[in-house]
């Protein structure tokens, strides 16, 4: 889908955002995504990133200590907590309050997918993100009451036309959307930029994550990527 994306532009002479009706699109502000340590290794990481934007891999065990530790080392930073599936309702209600005082603005994915329903009625105080829950514009209807934020991944909903449908329709029911990633080369992320323009929280740091990028890459000399160049998609 996003090749065809790439080849239609080019063979009408426009760049994929014009295709798409959409806006020039300018750089982002990407989360660095910290992995699972010890609270001490995690807070030298985010020190060592220097993002704006941290988002914090979780497995249930000690979060609370390793939020805790990020956020002195980087007292200023916005904090993005993913559980990966790992918690229980019970520790959600317990840890959310004490998140929310640490400065934690979204909490992605914080029980397993087939306990989604647990959530209704709950009041989280940080706003709540679906990921692995979350695969395209068909799970909406079902998810709207249990999250607030989306996160709409390329690699999950099949390319940019299903994404843009996702978001529209995402924003026609008052979600907010957090643009994500898998690990990948500058080639895959680049149409996700196009989404990201209008984005809450955008993560899209997945080439960082990479030996080695394509060239021209969509990383810069500070924490912003994008757009992509011509040459390289869109």
């Amino acid at each position: 889908d996003c090749a065809l994306w790439d080849f239609d532009a080019k063979c009408a002479g426009v760049r994929a955002w014009q295709l798409a009706g959409l806006a020039e699109p300018g750089r982002l502000i990407t989360a660095c995504t910290i992995g699972v340590a010890s609270p001490q290794a995690m807070a030298e990481a985010a020190r060592n990133a220097q993002s704006p934007l941290i988002k914090l891999k979780l497995d249930g065990g000690n979060d609370l200590a390793r939020i805790r530790a990020v956020r002195a080392a980087m007292p200023r930073a916005r904090l993005i907590a993913d559980a990966d599936e790992s918690w229980t309702l019970d520790q959600l209600r317990e840890l959310a309050p004490a998140f929310r005082e640490c400065g934690v603005e979204l909490i992605e994915q914080p029980l397993p997918t087939d306990q989604d329903e647990a959530l209704r009625g709950f009041d989280c105080p940080v706003a709540l993100c679906a990921d692995e829950s979350f695969w395209d514009s068909n799970d909406i209807d079902r998810l709207c009451g249990l999250y607030s934020v989306l996160n709409i991944k390329l690699d999950k909903c099949g390319g940019l036309t299903e994404a843009l449908k996702a978001q529209k329709r995402a924003a026609d029911n008052g979600l907010r959307i957090l643009t994500g990633s898998m690990i990948s080369t500058s080639l895959a992320l680049a149409p996700a930029t196009l989404l990201a323009q209008n984005a809450g929280f955008v993560d899209l740091d997945g080439s960082a994550l990479l030996l080695s990028d394509r060239n021209p890459g969509l990383r810069g000399e500070d924490t912003r990527i994008g757009p992509p160049h011509p040459t390289l998609w869109g």
